[in-house]
């Protein structure tokens, strides 16, 4: 991918990572960072899931699809179900509800209260939200690497 489409895929996610910010509090920075990260630039997102969020007590539309796990620290490939969405900022906003309210509503609390997207990220990963060892901390490169923070100053 040139970086051209890296930026323009970039544009594409800031109104809905921006939206998604104001209304569940998961940065921008941290949404765009893991779409890039989940979504392999956005090739490798079936149904529109820039996220990789499995179907689990889900009533929406899904796909199957391959994928990897990390069980007992060994990378498994597995067939599971995921969330499909009519557009990406449908996904986008559905993340940030998802981090908000995963069932367990103080699983993402720390991240939810962290000060920025880095520290939002680190978080995450702290949760649990991905089998990938130092996934928090490789979002939060991400992050610091295309200097995604200038997306996190909203205006109102």
């Amino acid at each position: 991918m040139t970086p051209q489409q890296q930026n323009d895929f970039i544009a594409s996610l800031i109104p809905g990572a921006q939206a998604a910010q104001k209304q569940w509090g998961v940065f921008a920075s941290v949404s765009i960072a893991q779409a890039i990260f989940e979504s392999a630039w956005g090739t490798k997102a079936p149904g529109n899931n820039l996220y990789g969020i499995q179907a689990f007590n889900w009533a929406g539309a899904t796909v199957m699809e391959s994928t990897h796990e990390y069980v007992h620290g060994v990378d498994t490939p597995e067939q599971e179900k995921f969330r499909a969405y009519p557009s990406p900022a449908e996904s986008i906003a559905d993340h940030a509800a998802f981090l908000a309210n995963n069932g367990n509503p103080t699983r993402y609390l720390a991240a939810l209260n962290a000060a920025d997207g880095p520290s939002q990220a680190i978080a995450i990963g702290a949760a649990g939200y991905s089998t990938t060892p130092g996934y928090g901390q490789m979002i939060a490169n991400e992050i610091h690497a295309r200097n995604l923070t200038q997306y996190d100053a909203l205006t109102t």
